[in-house]
């Protein structure tokens, strides 16, 4: 196994994809926002609303925000214009799980714009929620597949 990063010296460096062929490619990553019991319960009672405003939609914008943006904050990855970007966000008990998709024709995958746009928006969550508490975690960010390139994925149902 090897990392496709490195170069022979072991430096860092962008992998070239411009032989690759440009395929259909998507990526769908998770992300869980765990609340204390009391802070559910207050967002249940107040329609998903914080005094920043309605807590998911928010989180929904800014997640998409991310994953266009994902290639300024990981080094390495390459700049893609994304075709589709779609969150969801699903209040279950004490857990929010978000979920974000993302679909591109490229040279490359979007399995990391996938899981910063589940990212961002889980940070965005806790951000509209700490007023709350600060005891709300953010757990379990990972991929739940991907799809087109050389190889699929599918995750286990649970981690």
């Amino acid at each position: 196994m090897s990392f496709t990063h490195l170069d022979a010296d072991r430096r860092p460096m962008m992998v070239d994809v411009g032989d690759k062929t440009a395929t259909k490619r998507s990526a769908t990553a998770e992300a869980q926002v765990k609340f204390p019991s009391a802070v559910a319960a207050a967002l249940r009672a107040s329609g998903l609303r914080s005094a920043k405003g309605p807590i998911f939609d928010t989180a929904i914008i800014a997640g998409v925000m991310g994953a266009k943006r994902t290639h300024e904050l990981i080094p390495f990855c390459h700049p893609l214009g994304l075709e589709n970007c779609s969150i969801a966000i699903d209040l279950t008990g004490d857990i929010a799980v978000i979920r974000c998709t993302v679909t591109v024709h490229h040279k490359t995958g979007v399995e990391m714009e996938a899981l910063t746009g589940a990212s961002i928006a889980a940070l965005t969550v806790y951000d509209m929620c700490k007023a709350l508490s600060h005891d709300i975690m953010i757990t379990d960010v990972r991929l739940l597949a991907k799809e087109g390139g050389k190889s699929s994925y599918a995750a286990a149902a649970t981690p």
